[in-house]
């Protein structure tokens, strides 16, 4: 019998080794995996890669991971806001990389991943820094950066409700990248706030099909 359920939060992040890449889902603190970030803290891996929208905010979720030490990269769009003070602590002290992505490539690298894509041509970037290095090409008259897909060995996600075979659906905009970092992770680790039997779900609402999650973890509260 599938049943993807049968993980705590503990348990759930256990084997995540130092070094790791981690892709977060999230959209601010909107659908932020903040219970399966707290176990990760508690685990104690270092030196990850993260992957997210931004860089963290306030003292949780993200933030407290980057706060802790734990982070050498992070790969994001928005790495400051008003309140990414550790974020920023931690880059001025040179203690953590930066890799920014604009946002659309950001989630276009994504999907090529999950969609088993070897590269994206993309106009976002062209004729800028962020383009340095890399090959352009022009198509149509327009002009490309070739972006490579972003792969991670793990994803932590959060949706609303999952069952036991990890067919997952979201709240609202808490579901922003979720459903992008669950394809393209080796090992994806789902925070839901209810887990219902099979066949509660409306296979039309149905987001995030069960064969891309591996995990899922009942932590409680709304997205």
């Amino acid at each position: 019998m599938i049943d993807k359920t049968t993980w705590t939060l503990q348990s759930a992040v256990t084997d995540i080794p130092d070094g790791a890449s981690v892709m977060v889902g999230g959209f601010g603190t909107a659908g932020m995996p903040d219970e399966l970030i707290d176990a990760l803290i508690a685990h104690g891996a270092r030196e990850l890669t993260i992957i997210n929208n931004n860089a963290g905010n306030g003292d949780t979720g993200l933030a407290a991971l980057i706060a802790s030490k734990r982070v050498r990269k992070v790969v994001c769009s928005f790495p400051r806001q008003t309140d990414s003070w550790h974020f920023d602590a931690a880059y001025k002290a040179g203690e953590i990389e930066l890799e920014l992505v604009p946002q659309g490539n950001l989630a276009a690298r994504i999907h090529a991943a999950g969609s088993g894509l070897g590269a994206i041509f993309t106009p976002t970037g062209y004729g800028t820094e962020l383009a340095a290095g890399k090959e352009t090409r022009e198509i149509d008259g327009r002009h490309y950066v070739l972006e490579y897909p972003l792969h991670a060995d793990f994803a932590l996600i959060k949706a609303d409700r999952g069952d036991r075979w990890g067919n997952l659906v979201y709240r609202k905009t808490a579901r922003n990248f979720g459903p992008l970092m669950a394809m393209a992770a080796k090992c994806t680790i789902a925070q839901v706030s209810e887990v219902v039997a099979l066949g509660e779900l409306d296979p039309e609402a149905v987001v995030t099909p069960g064969i891309f999650v591996h995990r899922v973890v009942a932590a409680g509260g709304k997205s």
